[in-house]
């Protein structure tokens, strides 16, 4: 198994298919990950195989680090499209989130006012007020949604705390349409204890993942598959004609979407 763990707080910039060229914000430990999700297909692998033994950046750490590559970048006549809150977890977790996106517009504003300023969270912390009023103040909140199937999400998925999809679905809701939705569709079986197919590009998923998808209105849809390697063997690729026919019944609900393979 290789997977990947990402400097912190910077990393990057590199390139992104869906956003173009992303510096990469880490608000977790160098050294390992910290995630309330322990997806099958996370490309910083399983959460117990990856603890950090390192604390997580400070406030004043990530500014000063971002501040000094955005200067490098400009330097160097390279500025990024996007300022990207990713890496080793939930970005959202970290104690000071709200403070550090002030910090960070604030950079932006100064250094790259044509960049945008990006998210990708799983959603488990959308229900703090703080969290919620942080991502409202981005440009990109993509969060998460891969189905709305409870045994799917518990067995792909893997919440490591109480998650509800349909309070998920709610708190969604109440970003009135500033939300971009990514969703991770794929094919194929894992064995953990017993096999179970990880297969939700059918119809019993698709269907009630739009339903779900409509009564959020997001600004729009991301449909995306594995790219890198997984911690979890047996995992395929869906299909292009698959995320395709996915994307195009999105679009023909009136949701902007893309489709990455």
């Amino acid at each position: 198994m290789s997977t990947i763990i990402y400097p912190s707080p910077i990393f990057g910039p590199i390139p992104s298919r869906r956003l173009g060229i992303s510096l990469g914000i880490n608000l977790l430990p160098a050294d390992g990950k910290m995630c309330s999700f322990n997806c099958i297909y996370c490309e910083c692998g399983f959460n117990e195989e990856r603890r950090p033994t390192l604390p997580m950046p400070t406030r004043e750490e990530v500014a000063c680090k971002l501040e000094a590559k955005l200067q490098e970048m400009q330097a160097g006549g390279q500025l990024p499209d996007v300022l990207t809150f990713a890496g080793n977890g939930e970005p959202t977790s970290h104690p000071h989130f709200a403070e550090i996106i002030d910090d960070t517009i604030r950079l932006r504003d100064q250094y790259c006012p044509k960049a945008k300023v990006c998210v990708l969270s799983n959603a488990t912390f959308i229900h703090r007020q703080q969290v919620h009023d942080a991502l409202m103040r981005v440009d990109d909140n993509i969060l998460k949604l891969d189905t709305v199937d409870e045994a799917y999400i518990r067995q792909i998925d893997r919440p490591t705390g109480t998650y509800d999809v349909k309070r998920i679905i709610e708190r969604m809701k109440a970003f009135h349409g500033h939300i971009i939705i990514q969703t991770m569709f794929m094919r194929g079986v894992w064995r953990e204890g017993e096999m179970v197919s990880v297969d939700n590009t059918g119809e019993a998923f698709v269907g009630p993942w739009l339903e779900a998808v409509k009564s959020i209105h997001p600004q729009q849809v991301m449909v995306y598959t594995i790219d890198r390697e997984t911690p979890a063997q047996g995992l395929e690729k869906a299909t292009h004609e698959q995320l395709d026919a996915i994307r195009d019944r999105v679009i023909a609900a009136g949701i902007p979407c893309t489709a990455s393979y």
